[in-house]
């Protein structure tokens, strides 16, 4: 693992708010926090390269693109199968998010979850129908919990001001 500045803090912190809507927001970024937009473009580099920041993205608002109907599906999968089907799940384009959870029993048997948006349900059910069948899970309990009310959506803040404990970045 590489080693992080207090500058690439800095500069973390500051992007976690998003990218300023400008022409040049690397410029405007640098100038926030005293650094040239070459030096900002080279230390976020820098940090994709060395793996502390693994993707650098834009959030969609999905409900705002009509994307509505989204179902979590969640799967009762033995737990020697779990990171063969959870791969496959997510090799699948439709897709969004898979990850594994432990399972709380008697109420919750459920192990690996997988994330379908569409703009309707039937066309999620559908898909959630060809997962079963494509990877040969028709017999394995499963079910799908559609979302009802977004409350929040955004990137996750690590390290940064606004998260749990308000605090800035601190080098460990």
């Amino acid at each position: 693992m590489m080693d992080v500045s207090s500058e690439d803090l800095a500069l973390i912190e500051i992007i976690c708010g998003g990218l300023p809507l400008a022409a040049r927001p690397y410029q405007v970024l640098g100038e926030r926090i005293g650094m040239s937009e070459d030096e900002v473009i080279r230390r976020l580099q820098n940090l994709i390269d060395g793996g502390v920041i693994r993707r650098f993205g834009v959030i969609v608002q999905h409900r705002r693109l009509g994307y509505t109907a989204n179902g979590m599906s969640v799967w009762n999968v033995p737990d020697q199968r779990v990171r063969e089907i959870g791969q496959a799940m997510g090799r699948l384009p439709y897709v969004t998010l898979c990850y594994s959870r432990p399972r709380h029993l008697p109420d919750w048997p459920y192990n690996l979850f997988a994330m379908v948006h569409g703009a309707a349900r039937e066309k999620v059910l559908e898909q959630v129908g060809e997962i079963a069948e494509r990877l040969e899970l028709k017999n394995v309990q499963h079910d799908v919990l559609f979302s009802r009310r977004q409350f929040k959506q955004c990137g996750a803040r690590y390290g940064c001001k606004g998260k749990v404990d308000d605090e800035p970045c601190t080098l460990n």
